[in-house]
């Protein structure tokens, strides 16, 4: 098999400019180094590596900034898409370069929060080195396919082209000239791809990782002296790890023949995810031509695969799952030694390993010290501490242990090719069969359409693969049981090899469904796919079975049994209306009986608030008066649910159901309207004139642009959700966050709710007989570079009245919106 040199000097010409020499990105290699063989193609003919290393790649900028990407060789796609992406979204990448590569002391010293003594960026740059994310992008990138393997060495490649040509002191403004944006090589994306893999589990638990030591061991030492280096982060700070920590959704429909107007498949993909940081959607095509040719959106420093998207013949979406990535194990420490370090397998012991890592931290203008850690490890994963709930030492049962982290995606070496796979499928047969052959979507439900009217789910996560016999065991086991209940994680025990994941459970016991009339989810677990046809008999590290549906995917499957206009039958035009109409459902179940309650009071103490929720029409649109004070009534109801019935599981879809009108909700109502006064708001303020977008500018501070924004929130049970995520983004890039009232998303201080989450890269496609056709719009634009012309088009157009803008897939198209284009080549040695 061919390798790829991956410290090499790049030689590239535009081909609409004069010829620019690139400096090598690491050492160069000797002049008689022979030049790399051509590799042959692959069976089916595409080729992966450039011949000779000549890179030529053909970028068409469409309205909006969306580049097409086409090329002859899958090397030369990603040296293209890896151009497009780092002209708009650099920062993003080359932080997380720093982040996973635990570089996050060096460059920005110990704190997250400057001087503030968090130590954050301490525990994130050991925490990954115990994750060893590093190591295993090393070893896995020769386990990749080739093809796979040239994408990802021809993105690095056009990612530090555009960093050559542009000069650090032209890019973005936000990290213009910063010392941490430096040419990246293949295995900086293979590591970056290993954390991300992480995001849901291990990731969450740099904390625990960085204090697992024995009570007496010091965490760091200076490297220097070896003496203890205390911190000033407080350790009981560390609690149990949120696994989805950015709130992650997303809505998903896939129709099928049964239920399609036109008889072909249909897709909704409605991902909800933050709108900045590491997280972002970017949206772009690509096309090998007679093999490849594939349009949709990828999360950021995803190297020319698409993640959400369709081609010719297939349509895929995903969303958040229920399943739990990684377990924790409890080990019985053996009491026989003193130091704390051996614990007991089968009733044996076993000694744990260890390992040591340093990290350079700036404390000063130019000047570093080297911090020392030791990590440990077990069978089953590396050692955790969480203060008062997870130690090392007694616990809650007077008995002496310690608890050991098992994460499914340590390490993941199938993310591109899985992805891979799924843009190179022509058809649910080819789709489906990439999830036999790889688990690479590590967290995620997956939704499909074909051209020919076939749907198909499954939930494609990651899942410690435990024995069925052992979790059998375990469900009856009352201190694991206790255990799993009171952290909200999964405990299971860790002196028993019976309880040792065996990989991931493999795809024909994962919840899956195939179906012609339509597979859905809304975050719920796998178990409602499709009511017709409940899915049970699965690991219970999927997720729940019988549980209470959430009100988004009660409206969604609200939606889907109330058919389409069609004669009952879905049109591309329904699936939009569906996506951005801004219905909710807790409005929709309960704002007749609120009304009848505020009729029947006898004080005016909510008069207010009612007069408003007169008015409402009971949708989240800018122009919807009452909105603000339903959603902050949404939030009361939420912490103490009123309904008349209750939950039954044998009506999953319909209970709970009608409001009690009782003196709690009026409460509620008040407490809804206190809150609005209290911020200084107008009672009788339309949704838009509270709810916007506003950008941060490159040095962080508001942009003063309040664009009025439409859509709704789960807390009503809205589909098309939109809220304020004012936590950590996963950079250190600055932006401005505003305080939020306890309880709630409103702001005084911003005047109303501050979006900076949900709708991202969302879309309604339908297969026809000349190929697929859809809509979409990426909410917060291409680029997070403030001085783009894309920093905030598709935003605005959003703003002006929710809409959809026109997707191209055909070259036809693409050539008729093409405003830009650009022929990039060069030669890889």
């Amino acid at each position: 098999m061919y390798t790829p040199k991956f410290k090499r000097s790049l030689l590239a010409t535009l081909v609409l400019s004069s010829s620019l020499a690139l400096a090598a990105c690491g050492d160069s290699e000797p002049d008689t180094q022979p030049e790399p063989e051509t590799p042959p193609p692959a069976p089916s003919g595409l080729v992966a590596f450039a011949p000779n290393g000549q890179l030529d790649a053909k970028i068409q900028w469409t309205d909006y900034g969306v580049p097409y990407v086409s090329a002859d060789n899958m090397e030369s796609l990603g040296y293209g898409v890896g151009y497009a992406f780092a002209q708009d979204n650099i920062c993003i990448l080359a932080d997380q370069v720093v982040k996973f590569n635990s570089q996050r002391g060096y460059y920005h010293g110990p704190d997250a929060v400057p001087g503030s003594g968090d130590s954050e960026n301490i525990l994130t740059d050991f925490g990954f080195l115990t994750l060893g994310i590093r190591e295993n992008a090393e070893v896995g990138f020769e386990q990749i396919s080739e093809e796979t393997q040239a994408l990802i060495t021809g993105y690095a490649a056009g990612y530090n082209r555009y960093l050559a040509d542009t000069g650090v002191a032209n890019i973005d403004p936000a990290c213009a000239n910063a010392p941490w944006v430096q040419p990246i090589t293949p295995i900086d994306l293979m590591t970056y791809a290993q954390g991300v893999a992480l995001l849901p589990g291990a990731a969450n638990f740099t904390g625990p990782l960085f204090l697992a030591v024995p009570s007496n061991q010091s965490i760091v030492t200076d490297a220097a002296t070896g003496q203890p280096v205390p911190l000033k982060f407080d350790p009981q700070s560390v609690g149990i790890p949120d696994t989805n920590p950015t709130e992650a959704g997303s809505n998903g429909w896939a129709i099928g023949k049964d239920l399609s107007a036109s008889g072909q498949g249909m897709l909704i993909a409605n991902p909800h995810f933050p709108h900045s940081g590491n997280q972002r959607f970017w949206q772009f095509g690509i096309e090998v031509p007679g093999h490849l040719k594939v349009v949709g959106g990828s999360l950021s420093g995803m190297p020319g695969i698409i993640n959400i998207g369709f081609n010719e013949d297939v349509a895929w979406t995903h969303t958040f799952s229920t399943a739990s990535r990684f377990t924790i194990h409890r080990l019985t420490l053996d009491t026989n030694d003193s130091t704390g370090t051996t614990y007991l397998l089968d009733g044996e012991p076993v000694k744990m390993t260890t390992k040591t890592h340093q990290i350079r931290v700036a404390n000063g203008p130019d000047s570093y010290m080297t911090l020392r850690k030791t990590s440990y490890y077990s069978e089953f994963g590396p050692l955790i501490i969480v203060p008062n709930a997870l130690p090392w030492g007694n616990d809650a049962t007077g008995q002496v242990a310690a608890y050991a982290l098992h994460d499914a995606n340590l390490p993941n070496y199938e993310l591109f090719d899985h992805w891979f796979g799924m843009n190179r499928a022509s058809s649910i047969a080819e789709y489906k069969q990439t999830f036999a052959d790889f688990t690479g979507t590590i967290f995620n439900n997956a939704m499909a359409t074909d051209k020919d009217g076939n749907v198909f789910f499954s939930d494609g996560s990651s899942v410690p693969n435990i024995a069925p016999e052992a979790l059998a065991v375990w469900s009856q086991h009352p201190l694991y049981q206790a255990l799993t209940q009171q952290s909200g994680l999964f405990i299971f025990p860790g002196d028993d090899s019976a309880f040792m994941p065996q990989g991931t459970v493999p795809f024909a016991q994962a919840p899956q469904l195939e179906r012609t009339d339509f597979v859905q989810n809304s975050n719920d677990s796998f178990w409602l796919t499709n009511p017709e046809a409940p899915i049970s008999g699965v690991s219970p590290l999927w997720g729940p079975v019988g549980n209470q549906q959430s009100l988004r995917s009660r409206l969604g499957q609200k939606m889907l049994a109330e058919g389409g206009s069609a004669n009952g039958l879905f049109t591309r035009a329904d699936l939009v209306d569906r996506l951005i109409g801004n219905r909710n459902y807790l409005g929709e179940a309960i704002l007749t009986d609120l009304l009848a309650l505020c009729d029947a009071q006898t004080t005016d103490v909510i008069a207010p608030a009612c007069g408003a929720l007169a008015q409402w029409d009971g949708l989240m649109n800018v122009d919807s008066v009452g909105a603000m004070v339903f959603r902050e009534f949404a939030f009361e109801f939420n912490r103490n649910p009123q309904w008349q019935v209750p939950y039954n599981p044998e009506l999953p879809l319909t209970t709970p159901h009608t409001l009690a009108a009782n003196e709690v909700v009026v409460q509620q109502l008040a407490a809804a309207q206190q809150r609005i006064i209290g911020a200084g708001l107008d009672i009788n303020a339309p949704l838009g004139s509270v709810q916007f977008v506003e950008k941060s500018l490159a040095d962080g501070s508001a942009s003063g642009l309040k664009l009025p924004w439409g859509g709704a929130h789960n807390i009503e049970g809205g589909f098309n959700v939109f809220r304020s995520n004012m936590g950590n983004d996963g950079t250190v890039l600055p932006r401005h966050r505003y305080p939020l009232l306890p309880g709630s998303d409103l702001s005084a201080a911003a005047g109303g709710y501050h979006i900076t989450y949900g709708s991202s890269w969302m879309f309604a496609l339908e297969f026809t007989d000349d190929g697929p056709v859809a809509e979409g719009l990426l909410s917060y634009s291409q680029s997070s570079n403030s001085e783009s012309d894309h920093f905030i088009d598709q935003t605005l157009l959003y703003s002006s009245e929710p809409q959809l803008r026109p997707l191209y897939f055909h070259q036809a198209d693409i050539d008729a919106h093409t405003e830009v284009e650009l022929q990039l080549t060069g030669s890889s040695q």
